[in-house]
């Protein structure tokens, strides 16, 4: 699909000058910039969520399964290490 926007001059100089050192065409650069820009949105969105979600104080009910689970944990799993 074709395009047309527009960019300071300065950063259209360094795609061209990027584009030629490494020879890819400018169409594959902006592609290549706008592909790890919604990556990082995308990440930037889950790490969001997952800071809401663990902002959250825990329950009683939490701290006792998170306990419990540390003890069986070192009861069963480090001394089958041993």
């Amino acid at each position: 699909m074709k395009t047309a926007v527009s960019l300071p001059n300065k950063i259209f100089e360094e795609v061209e000058k990027f584009s030629k050192e490494h020879q890819y065409s400018r169409s594959e650069v902006f592609a290549m910039a706008v592909k790890e820009f919604l990556e990082k949105k995308k990440t930037e969105e889950v790490l969001n969520v997952l800071n809401e979600v663990y902002s959250e104080a825990e329950t009683p009910e939490e701290v006792t399964v998170r306990e419990k689970g540390k003890r069986y944990f070192a009861r069963k799993i480090l001394k089958e290490k041993r």
